[in-house]
């Protein structure tokens, strides 16, 4: 019996549920080799007195470890002590889930020093990301 060949398409405008397709299958790989993939969401919100969201952490927890995606705060709130605040609460989180580390992206003209003063230290950089900055990976301990 001849194989069916398959289709290969290539979209910037994936159906959410085609991206969740594709990630099924990498659960299910490591399903079978014994790491399942234990991903919770982490969100800590910072909303002002109206109740609109002014920024805040989008992240999640998997394998002892916390990934902080997005970390936003608009500069009238920098200075005030809220980032140090959210970051603390992430963190805070990630401990009572099990978490050992935790891990994040920023960019050069970003919060590089913000992480550092809280204990993050730098793992890996990437030059040039975009042109003329880099892309700093950073990790904690916790």
């Amino acid at each position: 019996m001849a194989s069916v060949e398959p289709t290969i398409e290539l979209t910037d405008q994936p159906r959410p549920e085609d991206n969740a397709a594709i990630v099924d299958v990498l659960i299910a790989h490591n399903d079978k080799v014994g790491v399942p993939l234990d991903r919770r969401p982490l969100t800590i919100i910072l909303r002002d007195a109206e109740g609109r969201i002014e920024g805040g952490i989008v992240g999640r927890t998997q394998w002892g470890w916390l990934h902080v995606e997005t970390f936003a705060l608009p500069p009238g709130r920098r200075g005030q002590g809220l980032g140090t605040r959210l970051l603390a609460m992430a963190e805070a989180e990630a401990r009572a889930r099990g978490c050992h580390h935790v891990y994040l992206t920023t960019l050069s003209w970003q919060a590089k020093p913000f992480y550092e003063k809280h204990g993050y230290h730098e793992y890996g950089r990437l030059d040039d990301f975009p042109r003329g900055h880099q892309r700093h990976h950073m990790t904690k301990a916790l």
